[in-house]
């Protein structure tokens, strides 16, 4: 009998079948081992079949129909809330409409966390895996938006790699494509979207650009109407450019007109650009994108090494930091949480991570800090699938802000870590769900050298303004909603 490895003081294992567990780690080796043999269960460290948790605990969970998920968003509307996700490419079966669906995006009741119901599955492209589906969706009431029908809620979402839409989900179970803001393009990918002005930042594979993505600008205000402001890249991304082509970009994440600042994040595993841009002078400013009007808007740049991206670029501003507090300058900075994507099952690349940016002089940006998961802590290396960052969530909800920021670890499940101390963050929570019958395996190698492991594949994260964790699953798992328990909820200002 094999009694697993557990690296933390007390760590809850959550069965498929049925209730909680907790294992101490001071406890003697045959105290354990009676444990295990009553409750009829070995546990063997990242072996999949329980969930793992530290001060992290599940409320709820849907399997999605299947479907692996990307981005989930979760919007207030009325007395619900509602849970959009979006998916890579694939074809399930919908139980509510009896027939195979191309995967799109997913619309979920989580008014009740213990509970999620299904409501209602978009369509999406033709296509596997990166391509096809649905992969981003943001969501706008029309009550924010500056000239939108105030009765209605409005769903910007990507349409496999090919357009961009609108859709109205007003009501949640019965929604309608409203219009397509821009089709014709041969990629897509991580938009952002301002409720109060309608701006819409949408990465874009466009025609005539030498890169993989830009940004196209479009006033979202009256989203029946869409009005396209200007193309926005890197100098050498544009048409015309000669030379080396910078990294294409991942996304972006705008303060709007009030913080002034939008930051865009280049790559994903490797060539990472960190921009910091004027949004006042990228709106107004000369469109026609020659070099010198495409830096006119910058304030500030950070390249990272060969080997590390910019997947996620999350500002968190006016920090008060606390060891500085007796200093006559400096107690309160400007960072950016640069998360890194991995993109290679087993540990086949460098570590992908998290990094702490300090921008306070935004035309001098230098990193800080940096966090990862320790690999000894799990034999994550050996699980299957990927290990390392994905991305981390992008509410800026009072809750945790400035405070604890969650991120997507692939097969080491999200992480919480306490970045108070910003050249300091420490890991406080984390939650690994357990595979199920719909978890699809990762293969590394080919032919008869192939080998595949069913692994859990963390893919994305959001909270919501109740304090609510979401987790969507790359290897068809499903959502599943998690809470902070234990001494994790001092770090953060939950209700």
């Amino acid at each position: 009998m094999t009694i697993g490895r557990f690296f933390s003081p007390e760590v809850t294992l959550w069965r498929n079948g049925g209730g909680v567990q907790k294992l101490k780690t001071g406890s003697a080796a045959l105290g354990l081992a009676a444990l295990a043999i009553a409750l009829n269960q070995v546990w063997i460290s990242g072996d999949g079949r329980v969930a793992e948790q530290r001060d992290m605990e599940l409320v709820g969970s849907h399997d999605l129909q299947g479907r692996s998920a990307y981005q989930p968003v979760i919007q207030k509307q009325g007395d619900r809330w509602i849970a959009y996700v979006g998916h890579h490419g694939d074809e399930k079966l919908n139980p509510l409409t009896g027939r195979l669906e191309n995967n799109g995006t997913s619309i979920l009741d989580v008014t009740n966390p213990k509970l999620p119901r299904y409501l209602a599955h978009i369509p999406g492209e033709t296509g596997r895996a990166e391509a096809g589906g649905a992969q981003m969706v943001r969501v706008c009431d029309g009550r924010e938006l500056p000239r939108a029908d105030k009765s209605k809620v409005y769903l910007l979402r990507t349409f496999g790699h090919s357009a961009h839409e609108i859709w109205d989900v007003t009501d949640p179970a019965k929604p309608s494509r409203l219009t397509s803001i821009v089709g014709g393009l041969h990629m897509t990918h991580k938009n952002w979207w301002e409720c109060d002005t309608g701006i819409a930042y949408l990465v874009s594979g466009a025609p005539g650009w030498r890169t993989m993505r830009t940004t196209l600008i479009y006033d979202l205000g009256d989203p029946a109407h869409p009005v396209l402001l200007r193309a926005f890249g890197l100098p050498g991304q544009q048409p015309g450019s000669t030379g080396p082509v910078p990294t294409e970009l991942h996304g972006p994440i705008s303060t709007g007109p009030l913080g002034n600042r939008v930051y865009f994040g280049y790559g994903t595993s490797r060539g990472g650009i960190l921009q910091i841009v004027d949004r006042q002078k990228l709106l107004t400013g000369p469109k026609e994108p020659t070099d010198e009007n495409l830096l006119y808007p910058q304030v500030g740049r950070l390249d990272l090494p060969p080997n590390v991206g910019a997947h996620s670029v999350f500002p968190v501003l006016r920090m008060e930091v606390g060891e500085f507090a007796r200093d006559r300058d400096g107690g309160v900075r400007d960072f950016v949480v640069i998360t890194n994507e991995s993109t290679a099952n087993e540990c086949r690349e460098a570590r992908q991570m998290m990094w702490m940016a300090d921008i306070t002089t935004e035309s001098k940006p230098f990193g800080v800090a940096s966090w990862t998961v320790p690999e000894a802590s799990g034999n994550f290396c050996g699980r299957g699938g990927r290990f390392g960052t994905h991305s981390s969530h992008e509410s800026f909800t009072p809750i945790y802000y400035k405070r604890v920021m969650f991120f997507a670890h692939f097969n080491a499940g999200v992480r919480a870590v306490d970045i108070r101390d910003p050249y300091h963050p420490k890991e406080i929570a984390f939650y690994i769900p357990a595979i199920t019958d719909k978890t699809d395996k990762r293969c590394v190698g080919t032919g008869a050298d192939e080998r595949c492991k069913v692994a859990i594949q963390t893919n994305n994260v959001e909270v919501d303004d109740r304090g609510y964790i979401y987790t969507v699953d790359r290897a068809n798992t499903g959502l599943h909603v998690l809470e902070l328990a234990g001494a994790a909820r001092k770090s953060a200002k939950l209700p």
